[in-house]
């Protein structure tokens, strides 16, 4: 699976070009899963442009709220209704402005309840990896992320180990690290949950570009890509997809 992240990037205009030139170069022999996340504001114009194909459109953010007095808040109901099938949430760009592990559970909660499939983010910053509490810290925000979750629900869940440190830099992480920490987040669902369902989950990596991908999706607990500024250009997305289809 290959997800783009658009952050607070393009406009629904600039959504419904990019997308409607990228499906006409998307290999037709293409197996891996292609997603993009893009903002709330471009849903509807990223749906109408992969209509009738096989590109799935996710959202970057919801509400843990269903309905209520909450200006400005989009809930998972409401992406459901506009043609979303994934969110991301507990990204560090969210948790670095004050979003807690209760709020990532809560809005797990909520996606699951709309039906969606949560794209769920864990990782460490800089100074966790250089103090040695890399692995507690990923069990902890995935305990805690999954707390109430049942086993029947975790297949539509999708994991992405994104080390803050690499996601700021704009870089990769070097192969045998992002491996460790996805080995890692499949120990965790393991141990939470069992072997056989801890296998089918897909566990994705943080801050992968189009130089890196070959490298990364060759590990064997990467399953594929949470993909932030090489989403952005079409160029550099399929790419990535192209590595990815040959991993599989």
């Amino acid at each position: 699976m290959v997800v783009g992240n658009w952050k607070l990037h393009k406009t629904p205009t600039e959504t419904r070009e990019f997308l409607t030139g990228f499906r006409a170069c998307l290999p037709k022999s293409r197996r891996c899963d292609v997603v993009f996340c893009v903002p709330t504001v471009c849903i509807p114009a990223a749906v109408r442009a992969v209509r009738e194909s096989r590109i799935a459109i996710g959202g970057g953010n919801c509400s843990a709220y269903a309905c209520g007095p909450y200006t400005g808040e989009v809930s998972a109901l409401m992406l459901a209704d506009a043609g979303c099938r994934f969110v991301i949430t507990g990204h560090p760009e969210r948790r670095a402005i004050g979003e807690t592990d209760d709020d990532v559970n809560a809005k797990l909660h909520a996606i699951l309840n709309a039906g969606l499939s949560p794209i769920l983010c864990c990782g460490e910053t800089q100074a966790q990896r250089e103090l040695g509490v890399t692995e507690p810290w990923i069990t902890m925000q995935l305990c805690a992320a999954l707390r109430g979750v049942p086993s029947d629900a975790l297949r539509r869940i999708v994991v992405a180990y994104t080390p803050n440190w690499a996601v700021e830099s704009g870089g990769a992480a070097a192969p045998e690290l992002a491996q460790e920490g996805c080995a890692h987040v499949r120990a965790v669902l393991r141990k939470l949950y069992g072997a056989r369902l801890a296998r089918s989950v897909v566990v994705l990596c943080g801050g992968m570009d189009e130089h890196s991908a070959e490298q990364l999706l060759a590990q064997p607990d990467i399953d594929g890509g949470l993909i932030g500024s090489a989403s952005l250009e079409a160029e550099r997305f399929l790419q990535i997809v192209e590595a990815a289809n040959q991993a599989l």
